[in-house]
């Protein structure tokens, strides 16, 4: 199915790809640290103890400070995307006032390069220019959409509400579980969420999802096993 304009529907030619694509990505990290950082955690205290007290309070600590943790790195690392996104559309649209006929020449020749025939070439350039200069230019020389500069805090607000979601699932397993059996099932359950975000980055991302899958669940695995060994190591040493 086509819009009026002959896009397909299923595919990315929309306006907003960028913001859409920046805070799915966000999601996507922030849900993985989430389940790993803080079942890293509560594994490793479980690891130590038998009380649901420490655990629980291990957790929670892990939970609201990662949170708060990705929401400002991603807030400062997707800031300063956007800021020198802005900073290139000022530069353009100064080239574009002081300049505008080797600007033209500049487009002209960036088709030329793409394939066209120098006068196929002069025409679009010369028609796209007379449509809107400035957003001919960002889109062939810089790959820009003035209209679709990423937000910082959409990404921000994104990555932490998929950290904490992320987080509530090993959190919610080793509080709910019987003691004797609540660390293997945190693993169990662990191990699948991180098969699912692995899966989900790749198809974001456009990688093999079966490399992917196996990457993310053997570095959840082993993060897991080594908290636990922490913890059970200085519970021992504690008991004694």
């Amino acid at each position: 199915m086509t819009t009026a304009n002959g896009a397909h529907l299923d595919e990315p030619h929309r306006q907003g790809l960028s913001q859409r694509l920046n805070w799915l990505r966000a999601g996507v990290l922030g849900a993985n640290d989430g389940i790993v950082s803080t079942a890293a955690v509560v594994v490793g205290v479980a690891g130590a103890t038998s009380d649901t007290g420490p655990v629980l309070i291990a957790g929670l600590a892990a939970l609201v400070g990662g949170a708060i943790s990705m929401a400002l790195g991603e807030y400062v690392s997707v800031s300063s995307q956007r800021d020198s996104e802005h900073a290139l559309i000022q530069k353009e649209k100064r080239e574009l006032a002081e300049d505008p006929e080797a600007e033209l020449a500049e487009l002209v020749g960036m088709y030329e390069v793409q394939g066209l025939s120098r006068d196929t070439a002069t025409r679009v350039a010369n028609e796209l220019t007379a449509s809107d200069a400035l957003k001919a230019h960002l889109s062939v020389e810089l790959n820009i959409d003035a209209g679709d500069v990423v937000s910082p805090w959409a990404a921000a607000f994104a990555s932490a509400a998929a950290f904490t979601i992320g987080a509530l699932l090993p959190l919610a397993t080793i509080l709910l579980a019987p003691v004797e059996i609540r660390v293997p099932l945190t693993f169990v359950a662990v191990l699948i969420a991180l098969a699912i975000t692995g899966y989900a980055a790749a198809v974001l991302g456009g990688a093999r999802r079966g490399r992917a899958v196996l990457r993310t669940v053997i570095g959840g695995a082993l993060a897991l096993a080594a908290t636990y060994a922490v913890g059970a190591l200085f519970g021992v040493g504690v008991a004694g």
